[in-house]
């Protein structure tokens, strides 16, 4: 499965922008059927990150993935690549 196929889109609210610059991480919409490590792949492919962990859960918006990436990339400098600001 491609990467584009698996992230669909950022998910951006005040909590989020919270986790951002406390947690170092970002939320986006995933397809429902990708498991955490296809996420975690296709973050790293899609933004030339290294990411730490991934949690997921289910909501009536679809799937969401919280992305915490490793020390030494900041997850405010990829949500400004990909134009979450």
């Amino acid at each position: 499965m491609d990467s584009h196929d698996i992230i669909f889109h950022p998910f951006v609210t005040e909590k989020t922008m919270m986790l951002m610059d406390k947690n170092n991480s970002l939320e986006f919409i995933v397809r429902r059927t990708a498991s955490k490590t296809q996420i975690k792949r296709a973050v790293e492919e899609l933004f030339e990150a290294e990411v730490e962990t991934v949690n997921t859960r289910i909501t009536k918006e679809g799937k969401r993935a919280i992305v915490k990436f490793a020390e030494g990339f900041s997850a405010e400098e990829i949500g400004m690549r990909i134009g979450v600001f």
